[in-house]
This record gives structure tokens, C-alpha cells and sequence, in this order.
């Protein structure tokens, strides 16, 4: 199971693939660490960013206002509106993007031009494209903290800030988290029962490089079952409390096989990264203020991650929330984000 994607799968439930724009109304107030109310998008379009991918984008908020690029969680995914309302709308433009093959990105689930390197890479072009010339703030949750980390140690200069929850620094020991006999298989035995069911009955052990070939292959119903579970799986463990009945809402007539797909894809790979690189070069975020935050009980990114790079950020703030597990939904840890965010204005 790949931990990077279950910010896109828990959210997804609710609230689906892509973006909408959503009327707010003048009497609604704001409380201190509760969203903001929703906002329509005061621009929107696609960006080709090679011969293959052409990108989407939206733009909330402040056109004026301090650049925000939010970062969404789970390759393949894409963004959704709740992740705008982190944000007061006059004080930031905020920047949503689909990472190539996501959301509505084209093409969908294509493996081809399609590293890290190139999501980083996509992010400049969009600053560039949308003539941001100064510094730029980070927002992103598990594998959006595994781009943002990246991106940030690429280009430190340009980046103002972050916050980042769940932390994913893609370590072939944070990868295989979720399959090894001390993660979730010691919480959710009969989530994970129904997923070994599903597989084909060759299928040799867990691995992602295994169930990447089962997402690439020819029988798509085979595929599509596997898709299904798997599915499922990350919706289940990614709260402490997921009600069964809750899981199997939000299919519709949506295709898991392509976000599954590249999912597997970066985590067959590492992410593309070296081992460790993302620990090894944050000395180059020591500049940057950073809050960092955790629930105790993620059984996608422990907080152990958290905080190894805590201690390697010396301008960072590490909050662990202890009634929390990985979803950014989960109350406790909504509140903290939006008061983290809170302090970059």
C-alpha cells in the first residue's frame, strides 16, 4: 500500500477528482482553525508542460496576494476544493495544480515523462507561467510533502515557507511501511485479508512493483478488482475510524486502474529519488520556516519521519496530534493546519 497516496483516497470519498468553483456567501464568518468558507476560482486553464503532458490549474483567492502552491497528496490524484479553504482568500493566491497524468491533466495515468523530476520541473514552469516573480509557499500532505521537500531543496530560494503534514521522504523502509508485518497488518488484519483476496492467485507477496504489473495488464476486470481493493484498503486505514459503509461510497463511475497506476509506478521506484536524498539534502531547507505536522497514529507516514526531519530544519515546528491518523480530514488536524497557516500571513 502506498503511503503517499491516501491524502488523494480519503478525501476523494467526499469530494471527487477535480476542482469546482462553489458561490460563498458575504455572511459567512470565519473562527480561528476552522476552514474558511468555499470560493470560486477567479482563473483557470491547462499548461502544456512537454510534448506528452498538458497540465491543469486553478487560481483562488487574492490575485495580489502571497503565492500559495498547494501540493496534492497521492500520485495520480489531483487537487480538490476543500485545500483551498486552508487559506484566507485576502491574503493568498492560491495555486492548485494537477501533477501530470492526475485530475484533469492529460493525458490520464500516463507513466511515460513521469518523475519527480519532471513534477518539479512542472512547478517552475507554472510560476513562470503565471509570472510569479518572487517567493512562493509550500502546502502539501504526504506524497505533497514528498514533492514539496523535492521541489524545495531544488530551488530553496525561491520558497518562503511550509507546511507539510504527513511526511513521506520515500526511504525503501517508508515505502514498504504498509506491507511489512509491524504496520498496518498489526491493526487492520481484515483490511488487509480483503485485499489479499482480491489478487490473483499468482501473485507472490505484497510489493508495489508487483501490483504495478497487475494495473498494467490486459485484463482490465482483473485490474479493475484489484484497483477497487486497493482502494478500499487506503480508505480504511487512513483514519482512526473509517465506517464500512463510508468506503463503499464515492466509486460512481470513476476508474481507479490510472491513479493506482502511477501510484505504483513512483513507488516501485522510489519515488525516483536516491535512498535517503530527501533527509540527506534538507540542510538546504535551514533557512526556511517550516511547520511539520503528524497524526501519533498514521499508519501511512509514521511520525517518526516527521521527526528525523524536524531535527535536521532548525527554523522547523513539529506538531503531533494525538487523536489523529493520516487524513488531513480528520478534525484535529484540519485545525492545526489551518492555524499553521495562519502564521505565514
Amino acid at each position: 500500500m502506498s503511503r503517499s497516496r491516501i491524502l488523494g483516497l480519503c478525501v476523494l470519498l467526499v469530494v471527487g477528482t477535480a476542482w469546482t468553483a462553489s458561490a460563498v456567501s458575504a455572511d459567512d464568518a470565519h473562527q480561528p482553525g476552522e476552514l474558511f468558507p468555499e470560493i470560486e476560482w477567479f482563473d483557470a486553464g491547462h499548461l502544456k508542460v512537454s510534448d506528452l503532458h498538458t497540465i491543469g490549474y486553478a487560481l483562488y483567492g487574492n490575485p495580489k496576494g502571497k503565492p500559495v502552491f498547494v501540493l496534492h497528496g497521492g500520485p495520480g490524484f489531483g487537487c480538490y476544493p476543500r485545500l483551498v479553504q486552508y487559506f484566507n482568500p485576502q491574503t493568498f493566491l492560491i495555486v492548485l495544480h494537477d501533477q501530470r497524468g492526475s485530475g484533469r491533466s492529460r493525458p490520464p495515468g500516463e507513466l511515460r515523462q513521469n518523475t519527480i523530476q519532471d513534477l518539479v520541473a512542472d512547478i517552475e514552469r507554472l510560476r513562470k507561467h503565471l509570472n510569479i516573480d518572487g517567493k512562493i509557499m509550500l502546502f502539501g500532505g504526504s506524497w505533497g510533502s514528498t514533492l514539496g521537500l523535492a521541489y524545495a531543496e531544488t530551488h530553496p530560494e525561491k520558497v518562503s515557507g511550509m507546511v507539510l503534514r504527513g511526511v513521506l521522504t520515500a526511504t525503501k523502509a517508508e515505502i514498504g511501511h504498509v506491507f511489512s508485518d509491524c504496520g498496518p497488518r498489526l491493526f487492520f488484519p481484515e483490511a488487509v485479508a480483503r485485499l489479499e483476496a482480491a489478487l490473483p492467485t499468482n501473485f507472490s507477496g505484497f510489493s508495489h512493483a508487483g501490483l504495478l504489473k497487475i494495473f498494467n495488464s490486459d485484463d482490465r476486470a482483473a485490474s479493475l478488482k484489484v484497483a477497487k481493493e486497493w482502494f478500499r484498503y487506503g480508505i480504511k486505514i487512513g483514519r482512526l475510524h473509517t465506517p464500512d459503509e463510508r468506503v463503499e461510497q464515492g466509486f460512481g463511475d470513476w476508474d481507479p486502474i490510472p491513479t493506482c497506476r502511477i501510484d505504483c509506478h513512483y513507488m516501485a521506484n522510489g519515488c525516483f529519488l536516491e535512498e535517503g536524498q530527501l533527509l540527506r539534502d534538507a540542510h538546504k531547507l535551514r533557512d526556511i520556516p517550516v511547520t511539520i505536522i503528524n497524526g501519533r497514529y498514521d499508519m501511512i507516514c509514521p511520525p517518526v519521519t516527521a521527526y528525523r526531519l524536524h531535527k535536521r530544519l532548525p527554523k522547523s515546528k513539529l506538531i503531533i496530534i494525538e487523536e489523529a491518523g493520516h487524513s488531513e480530514g480528520e478534525p484535529a488536524t484540519t485545525r492545526a493546519l489551518v492555524e499553521a497557516v495562519a502564521e505565514f500571513e
